[in-house]
């Protein structure tokens, strides 16, 4: 891995959505999906409320670097929160 120089914050970003993927994978297998309509105005799967989380987390982090000067946390904490509405209620 030397030749990505990988910094120890994203190895562990990277790692953790690999892990997220897995569970993603064995969830599915274990418990088939049945796509469904939430808040979102769209049917969604499991799969496709990860991937708007996932992506929703990325504008989270993105406006918070770009309009405050908080810890790094609080928009982990807000994008976490934001994880279990959307695969709850998305």
């Amino acid at each position: 891995m030397e030749w990505m120089a990988w910094t120890t914050p994203s190895a562990l970003f990277f790692t953790g959505i690999g892990c997220i993927l897995f569970t993603m994978v064995c969830w599915e297998i274990l418990s088939p999906c049945v796509a469904r309509k939430g808040f979102f105005p769209i049917i969604t799967t499991r799969g496709d409320r990860l991937f708007i989380s996932l992506l929703s987390a990325a504008f989270i982090h993105l406006g918070f670097i770009g309009f405050s000067e908080m810890s790094i946390w609080v928009p982990f904490v807000v994008a976490v929160i934001w994880l279990f509405i959307v695969m709850k209620w998305g």
